[in-house]
């Protein structure tokens, strides 16, 4: 089904019954990227999926368009509005879990209870720390410029904290392959929404304030070292929450789907 935004078109998907569970992917995720995550979810909620701006099957009127966290959020909140009434449950990882934060400000009304995964939030960490991370981003947009995805593909996850030759995965997932939209994604996440990222002004005082109970999470094997760890630990102490710990690292929602659908049942039926 397809929604219009403003300057953009959606994809979206709906699966299952129930409250309403909106699933906003990470990195270059679109609709389909959690399946197996999504299959063990639809029989307790209704679960929306959606292509983010720019990615698969939703476009934006002009592609020259500035992409922002704000449109992102925007976007969420439109689509949320055509659904239902209610407030919503959203589960946000990574970038997903970014665009929630900023819609837990724009529009909390129209959210219930949003687990933040592993959020990708400059803004949350103090000055030193944002500028820092900050940088690592512009120059992974510098590297994806000048190497393209096959020099991109090792710097990203050492941002993340992900080791590609030793990741542990569940058996019997759906295969992945690095299809052409995957790869379109992936060049429109780094070069649009790194800078959408990096751009992004998040109000803490206004997040610690609003009514939206915020779950921070984070994946068991991410370091808190590391870049998206440090979000998790800085959103958990400006909510006064200890951070979930989810199954798998950063891309756990697709790596252990079935532990990642438990746990996340465990924490939406104790909020």
């Amino acid at each position: 089904m397809f929604l219009d935004t403003d300057g953009a078109t959606l994809h979206y998907e709906t699966r299952g019954s129930g409250p309403l569970l909106l699933v906003s992917q990470s990195g270059e995720g679109d609709a389909d990227r959690s399946t197996d995550l999504v299959d063990r979810l639809v029989d307790r909620w209704t679960v929306v999926t959606y292509d983010r701006r720019g990615l698969s099957r939703s476009t934006i009127d002009d592609p020259g368009q500035r992409v922002t966290m704000a449109r992102h959020a925007d976007d969420v909140h439109r689509l949320l509005a055509e659904l239902t009434d209610e407030p919503a449950l959203m589960l946000g990882c990574s970038m997903g879990a970014a665009i929630g934060l900023h819609l837990a400000l724009a529009h909390p009304e129209q959210l219930g209870v949003l687990v933040a995964h592993d959020p990708v939030t400059p803004s949350l960490l103090p000055t030193g720390q944002r500028e820092r991370h900050a940088a690592e981003l512009a120059h992974l947009q510098d590297v994806h410029r000048d190497g393209g995805l096959e020099a991109a593909f090792p710097e990203i996850a050492r941002v993340l904290g992900i080791d590609p030759a030793c990741q542990e995965t569940e058996p019997g997932l759906t295969p992945m392959p690095l299809t052409p939209y995957r790869a379109a994604n992936f060049g429109f996440f780094i070069e649009r929404d790194f800078t959408a990222v990096i751009e992004a002004e998040l109000d803490r005082e206004a997040l610690r304030a609003t009514p939206v109970r915020i779950v921070p999470a984070s994946g068991s094997t991410t370091a808190p070292s590391v870049f998206v760890g440090q979000c998790a630990q800085r959103l958990a102490g400006l909510v006064g929450r200890e951070a979930v710990p989810f199954p798998g690292g950063h891309n756990g929602n697709t790596t252990h789907p079935r532990a990642f659908a438990a746990r996340l049942q465990d924490v939406l039926s104790g909020v």
